[in-house]
């Protein structure tokens, strides 16, 4: 037995007085929360996960494989009156939907097989984020609560997503959908309509614009002004256009509404013009890496083409602790980060291009581990 399965038992003791000051009734709770294991591996991989670093190019090629990009066409045959149907009622794209789909579970083959209600219990009692553990396990057992689902099939990832499009239980009590009509919210089951229902409802809440894509790749011109690669610069693409940027057949992008130029690899690497619909795609993920990859297989499921700029394919990925040393040489240069978290968002690209800027080097924002050795 865990050393850690006494003090556990005595958690969850304290645990079921909040869970009943929130409203989950005693009946709930004696059921879901009944012989409930310690489990060590969801806490390890907790704490490990900020290690895992790939470079975007090393995750495109796996999450936009050719085989990817076969079983999304081949969903979008075997579920395509559904998928009509959903993106008739949300107004979100069926390719993109797809596309979250094989991103998340590979087209409900890896649903995960962790039990939800004890992993959110492991990590709300000994997690990094403990508060925001217990949020996800009271929301959890108040969909057990709603009767969508018992706790036996209530399975994820360790982390608590779950289901076909990989919902957090938080995410799931708002935006889940009973688009069978059968009474219940069933993202787990072999029938995915619910869950593809659910992601389109989650996009269409948060703003989707049908039509207008998540962002289009350009040529920049020789010459480029790179401070104007900034996400909080936005232009036309006619305007864009005006100032070269064009896409790859040399024409002016339409004007689908405002957009930013992004180089997530920097000036040798593939470049893009992104509307609101990025904003949309990374409320499911914030990561850029993921919004790319769902945008740019939405693209290929519709018969468009591959990424044709290159990469800078000789570089590697920073690891977490090189990009925690990054941060912490930029602010102490006078370039602050605003946080020392092994996370290169906005900030930290906002202060890599004023060092560059101030280096005289192109100020394209991108934290290679050039850069880091120069900082040194």
């Amino acid at each position: 037995m865990s050393n850690r399965q006494a003090p556990f038992e005595a958690w969850l003791a304290d645990f079921r007085g909040r869970a009943r000051a929130a409203g989950i009734s005693q009946a709930v709770l004696d059921r879901a929360l009944h012989g409930l294991r310690y489990d060590a591996s969801v806490v390890e991989r907790d704490r490990n996960q900020a290690e895992f670093t790939r470079t975007l190019w090393d995750y495109l090629d796996t999450a936009v494989s050719d085989t990817r990009i076969a079983n999304g066409r081949a969903a979008l045959r075997d579920h395509g009156a559904v998928l009509e149907r959903i993106e008739a009622r949300y107004g979100v794209e069926k390719e993109v939907v797809t596309a979250i789909w094989g991103l998340e579970s590979a087209y409900g083959a890896f649903r995960g097989e962790t039990k939800v209600i004890e992993a959110m219990a492991t990590l709300a009692f000994d997690g990094r984020r403990g508060a925001f553990f217990e949020q996800q396990l009271v929301a959890a057992l108040k969909i057990l609560q709603a009767g969508d689902t018992t706790p036996e099939r209530m399975t994820g990832s360790w982390a608590g997503a779950m289901g076909h499009t990989q919902f957090m239980p938080t995410s799931y009590l708002e935006h889940a959908q009973d688009f069978t009509g059968d009474g219940r919210r069933d993202i787990w089951g072999g029938d995915p309509a619910d869950a593809l229902a659910s992601a389109a409802a989650y996009l269409a809440h948060h703003g989707w614009e049908k039509g207008q894509p998540w962002g289009v790749e350009v040529r920049v011109p020789e010459g480029f002004d790179y401070s104007l690669s900034d996400r909080e610069i936005t232009k036309l693409p006619s305007d864009w256009a005006a100032l070269g940027v064009v896409d790859m057949a040399g024409r002016p992008v339409p004007d689908h509404g405002q957009a930013s130029v992004l180089l997530p690899a920097g000036s040798q690497g593939a470049a893009f013009l992104i509307f609101d619909n990025f904003a949309v795609l990374e409320r499911y993920n914030t990561a850029d890496a993921y919004v790319i990859a769902v945008g740019h297989l939405s693209d290929r499921l519709a018969g468009g083409p591959p990424i044709r700029g290159g990469w800078p394919h000789g570089d590697r990925a920073l690891t977490y602790d090189e990009r925690k040393e990054m941060q912490r040489r930029l602010t102490a240069a006078g370039f602050d980060t605003r946080g020392i978290d092994g996370k290169v968002g906005p900030l930290t690209i906002a202060a890599v291009r004023a060092w560059q800027t101030a280096q005289g080097l192109t100020p394209d924002g991108y934290a290679s581990p050039a850069l880091l050795d120069r900082l040194r």
